[in-house]
């Protein structure tokens, strides 16, 4: 068996604009890839056009949404068809058996009832090979329906091709944005039964044109055997460019080959890490989690003739030089995804800084959240959090000097662009937060904003920019400005520095982002001893921690003005005001270790993964957002987690697995083992790191990547009070 048999790409799809179990799609793709298929079963959904209860298929879709909150560009989707020619999504499409669908990250295939043929799909990292076996006997073809926006095909007959563009996109991008496709068949198209449709599924007798979602219906000459074999190849560069990289990654290989080199792929990357455990269960939901980190960033870059890294910049329009990534969100993945992928993945780490780092160039400004270009969602400039980790972590292959000038410029510089930089930085700098009564998401900005000087101030200290780190470090304790002794938690500040008045710590929004002071109150990631000093020390923030956990988890929808997911999914999961559902919450349990209560930790987290995650279509408590959530899960198994991204260590948990090996890139290895563990033995009598008696809340990142064994003592105990 395979690491690859163990993930369902299924996971978390379960989910609608209303409750999320993840918000996800099943990918075939490889990892990163930059060309990734989903099947669409309801195109009117928007961008919840996949849910895995439905049983019409529209197609398969060449899709690039990283969130059905951002949506989608470059899309469009390919159905095979027998008998008469029908063009809209309605009409075109085939009931299938959902439960007889076959999603792999490197394999998708289905039976298609109505038509009596059989679509399968495997990827590369720009391209695909389809495999349709066709009902004999009747008319066959390929509708190819880009699904938004100005679109450009052309038939080749001679060679057997089509190629074309879409521009279809939700936002993001230049003016001259396409994403240039060509389409390869390995049998003659029939061209008197073959042509273009419009925008509004009208057949056009041409073969050749450009408008609003022109598409193709393909007629195929179809060999004895039924099979035939598309190729597709894509490109945000050119036409030349996609078939370019059609011909390299794809070239004379058949369906097979492919697949198992897509196969080969998919299994380097899960193996990084090697868990043994004798509950298939586990297994199955931790590798569906890897398999989530492995999908974002996108890779936006491709090789030229030369072999030479370029990308179309979708800044400033233009072809630019060296490697790009994008479809993410800082916000979301500096928590936990970021830090993985520094024990697993640090050369792709480091080329990913690097893009974003040139992003710095060719637009002025650091990103925020990327799909494709800035959409500016969430709060904060929270890439301050990522290149510190990745800084202080020693990893390499970006310019740390140009980046640390772009942190500069969003920290010290206002924007006249309210998209990029930090909103309301005159008056941050003058008060040292952002008013009330003059920004939304007062706090939940200030307080990222107050992290990101923590961040800054680790980068200048690298450095050597001592006076710059001065300055950030002295900013970064303003956080005490926000905090009210009074009600215990972090309240808004108006300009005049009164408080808001009217606090309600069950309100969400207004000053908080999708939270309210329960769940916001604690984003002090650089100074939980600072913190704690505020409420009267350790053990009184520990006492704060347990109320939190003992909560009812009600809330009131404050300036919402109705009930959002991230609300509902708080109180299902009914773990206090624990909004494991969203970002802000990931840390709250292990904010006990760091105060000494390693057991509560332990309970929490424990509980925690039982009861909200598995491998099945509601398997994840909330947004999965970019490999977030799956890699909060991730390293809740393995027994650690990145607390305070930007001080290179790890608070300890409570391990899952009975045994997780961790390749590391350099070839050694990183042991963690948890002796007589089980479903109630979630405490650690002892923790010994290489053999010698570990007593720290934490572990080091030097300590990790030396590599070693790292032994939990399990055993059972009380529930923490």
């Amino acid at each position: 068996m395979t690491l690859l048999d163990y993930v369902n790409p299924l996971q978390g799809t379960k989910s609608d604009f209303r409750y999320s179990h993840g918000n996800t799609l099943p990918l075939t793709a490889m990892p990163f890839g930059m060309a990734a298929w989903s099947p669409q079963t309801h195109e009117a959904g928007g961008t919840w056009f996949f849910h895995p209860h439905h049983r019409h298929l529209e197609g398969i879709r060449l899709t690039h949404q990283p969130s059905p909150w951002i949506g989608d560009y470059g899309h469009l989707t390919l159905l095979p068809q027998t008998g008469p020619l029908l063009l809209s999504p309605d009409s075109r499409s085939s009931s299938f058996k959902p439960e007889e669908m076959q999603v792999s990250p490197h394999y998708f295939g289905v039976s298609l009832q109505r038509y009596r043929t059989r679509l399968e799909l495997t990827p590369t990292e720009r391209c695909a090979v389809i495999r349709i076996t066709y009902a004999k006997g009747q008319q066959n073809r390929l509708i190819i329906a880009p699904l938004k926006g100005e679109s450009q095909l052309t038939f080749q007959p001679e060679k057997r091709r089509i190629i074309g563009f879409t521009r279809g996109h939700t936002a993001g991008v230049p003016d001259n944005f396409a994403m240039y496709f060509v389409f390869q068949f390995d049998t003659d198209i029939l061209m008197e039964d073959s042509g273009i449709f419009d925008g509004e599924y009208q057949p056009l007798r041409t073969y050749e044109g450009t408008g609003d979602k022109l598409g193709a219906y393909v007629e195929l000459n179809i060999p004895e055997s039924g099979v035939i074999e598309v190729k597709c190849g894509t490109s945000f560069i050119s036409g030349e460019q996609a078939q370019l990289n059609l011909d390299r990654e794809v070239g004379g290989h058949s369906f097979g080959e492919i697949l198992s080199k897509a196969e080969a792929g998919w299994e380097e990357r899960l193996s990084r890490i090697v868990v043994e455990s004798a509950d298939e269960e586990n297994l199955r939901t931790f590798y569906s989690c890897m398999y989530r980190i492995c999908l974002f960033p996108r890779t936006w870059h491709e090789y030229n003739e030369q072999h030479e890294q370029i990308h179309y910049s979708p800044f400033n329009g233009s072809i630019c030089r060296g490697p790009m990534y994008s479809d993410i969100g800082l916000w979301d993945v500096y928590r936990t995804s970021f830090p993985l992928y520094s024990i697993l993945f640090p050369s792709l780490l480091g080329e990913i800084m690097q893009a974003w780092t040139l992003a710095y160039g060719e637009s002025g400004w650091l990103p925020k959240w990327l799909s494709p270009g800035e959409r500016s969602a969430m709060p904060g400039t929270l890439i301050d959090a990522a290149a510190a980790d990745a800084v202080v972590k020693g990893i390499g292959g970006f310019d740390v000097e140009l980046l640390y000038e772009g942190l500069l410029k969003h920290a010290d510089r206002p924007a006249t662009d309210e998209k990029l930089g930090r909103r309301g930085l005159e008056l941050y700098l003058q008060h040292g937060y952002l008013p009330h009564d003059r920004f939304h998401e007062s706090v939940s900005n200030t307080l990222d904003y107050i992290y990101g000087d923590f961040c800054i101030a680790q980068i200048a200290k690298a450095l050597g920019k001592m006076d710059d780190y001065e300055r950030f470090m002295d900013r970064a304790q303003n956080y005490k400005l926000l905090f009210d002794p009074e009600v215990g938690f972090m309240r808004s500040r108006n300009e005049d520095g009164t408080w808001q008045e009217g606090f309600d710590p069950l309100a969400w929004g207004d000053p908080f982002c999708e939270g309210g002071a329960w769940q916001g109150s604690w984003a002090v990631p650089h100074d939980f001893p600072g913190l704690a000093s505020l409420m009267g020390g350790e053990e009184a923030f520990v006492r704060r921690m347990d109320q939190l956990m003992a909560e009812e988890p009600i809330f009131k929808v404050g300036s919402y003005g109705l009930e959002i997911h991230e609300m509902s999914e708080m109180a299902a999961a009914d773990l206090g005001q624990f909004a494991i559902s969203n970002q802000p919450s990931f840390h709250i349990p292990y904010i006990f270790a760091r105060l000494g209560a390693l057991s509560k930790t332990q309970y929490w987290v424990r509980k925690t993964m039982a009861k909200l995650f598995n491998s099945g279509m509601d398997g994840l408590p909330g947004d999965e957002d970019n490999g977030s959530m799956g890699a909060w899960y991730i390293w809740s198994a393995i027994g650690l987690y990145p607390l305070s991204p930007g001080i290179p260590e790890y608070v300890l948990g409570s391990p899952l697995f009975d045994k997780v090996t961790i390749q590391l890139e350099d070839g050694r290895q990183w042991v963690i083992e948890a002796q007589n563990n089980s479903p109630a033995n979630v405490y650690s009598k002892s923790i010994h790191w290489n053999h010698t008696l570990w007593e720290h809340h934490s572990l080091p990142h030097e300590e990790i990547i030396k590599g070693g064994v790292l032994s939990f003592s399990m055993c059972p105990g009380v529930v923490p009070s």
